[in-house]
């Protein structure tokens, strides 16, 4: 693709990097095939291509975009399906990242729009106040339907309904604290504690804890860590992104120089593909750059590490049909494809593959809240196959899958790693009992 970036704008390092992936792509269409907006719209400027059209003319033209463009950029999931498919290799999430980063200086939103989503970016990356959030949220639930009725609180009706019927206590495993490893030690590993899964569902934390420490593993809560900054980040908040970023760069590094770290886990595949990009985030940071990349370097999904590590010997005969649905962050933001399956496998549950496995499920961040009608139709739509193979439970690493999904079925969703630790001697997801 031709480009006509001035000098001066390709003097900023953004600019030069946008400029370098738009050159990349070759107008092949492949990426329309199987991203999830084109699939349900049909639009061209709902694909991949179309939308690098617009933000090839949104970043040469500088200053703010049309709301046309606006729009469309807006819709994309940045599920990063388009490139698992792109022959080019074309980066399209840095491309869209940095789009919206464009979007945020430089256009103004209507008023609604500005303030939901300022309270997205404060309220899920912070615990205390997200669990305030969803005390609110389960309160409007029964209202859900009148909020969807009146469009200035449209989306608020989606985020009460993705609210839960109860909110779980604390977890005694809430960091910061060192959980020693069960026999000798093999490994010494630090777990994202993350915002908003810690509140809505702390079990995943428990049984990570428990598999690492059973495996011989040394599992730290570094103190200041949290939040990893995806979600401001993918709102084109990336001021507050990078503020996110920074505390767990630092968390982490003293870790490493302290005692060192064999790996930075994660068990919310979001989460982590995040992570795998602080080294790119951080590339022209003259304090950040060479931390920020060491960090990327020992970023791992769970279900990575205890492929490699190797998983004892299932106690227990599950006996169950395994609906293995692989969350785009995963998949595609990861290229983490064979572990989780291969670990459900040898843990004695028999997977299946969930048709169109690769088209996202709708949740995809703040997605959910942002467009709530789009991503009920992928919703449905991914339900659908799940229910057509009659699973006995369905499994996922990313718990916003886990939270959009909920909302329309009645298969038990649970998280790979609580399959994982039952299979291997922790106890069975309550969900399944």
């Amino acid at each position: 693709m031709q480009t006509r970036f001035s000098i001066h704008q390709l003097a900023d390092p953004d600019i030069s990097v946008a400029n370098d992936i738009l050159r990349k792509c070759v107008h092949c269409g492949f990426c329309t095939a199987t991203c999830p907006t084109y699939v349900l719209l049909g639009d061209e400027l709902d694909s991949p291509r179309g939308r690098i059209y617009l933000i090839k003319n949104m970043l040469e033209d500088g200053g703010a975009p049309s709301p046309d463009t606006v729009k469309h950029v807006d819709r994309c999931l940045s599920c990063l399906s388009c490139m698992s498919t792109c022959p080019a290799s074309v980066n399209y999430m840095h491309l869209v990242d940095y789009a919206r980063d464009h979007i945020e200086e430089t256009y103004r939103r209507p008023l609604s729009d500005r303030l939901f989503r300022a309270i997205l970016a404060k309220l899920l990356p912070n615990p205390r106040l997200f669990r305030l959030g969803m005390i609110a949220g389960f309160v409007a639930k029964p209202f859900a339907s009148l909020l969807e009725a009146i469009p200035v609180t449209r989306r608020l009706a989606a985020l009460a309904r993705l609210a839960p019927s109860r909110l779980p206590g604390r977890s005694a495993n809430e960091g910061p604290g060192t959980f020693p490893a069960m026999g000798v030690r093999r490994k010494r590993v630090a777990l994202l504690s993350g915002c908003a899964q810690r509140v809505l569902a702390p079990e995943l934390h428990d049984a990570t804890i428990r598999i690492l420490q059973r495996h011989g593993v040394e599992v730290v809560l570094a103190k200041g860590e949290g939040c990893c900054g995806g979600l401001p980040h993918h709102l084109g908040k990336t001021g507050d992104s990078f503020a996110l970023a920074k505390r767990n760069i630092d968390a982490w590094s003293h870790e490493i120089d302290d005692q060192g770290l064999d790996a930075i886990l994660v068990n919310a595949s979001g989460c982590g593909t995040t992570l795998k990009d602080y080294g790119f985030m951080f590339r022209e940071d003259p304090v950040y750059s060479v931390k920020a990349a060491r960090i990327s370097e020992l970023a791992a999904d769970i279900t990575e590490f205890l492929n490699q590590l190797g998983l004892d010997d299932p106690t227990i005969d599950p006996d169950l049909d395994v609906a293995y649905h692989s969350a785009c962050s995963l998949q595609h933001g990861q290229q983490v494809h064979e572990p989780p399956r291969d670990l459900l496998s040898k843990a004695g549950f028999r997977v299946h593959e969930i048709p169109e496995g690769h088209l996202c499920c709708g949740s995809a961040g703040t997605y959910n809240m942002l467009q709530p009608r789009l991503s009920k139709a992928l919703r449905n739509r991914k339900i659908g196959h799940i229910e057509g193979l009659d699973p006995d439970v369905v499994a996922t690493g990313n718990l916003g899958c886990i939270t959009q999904l909920a909302t329309g079925t009645k298969i038990p969703l649970v998280h790979t790693i609580e399959l994982l630790d039952w299979a291997t001697g922790g106890p069975k997801p309550a969900k399944l009992s």
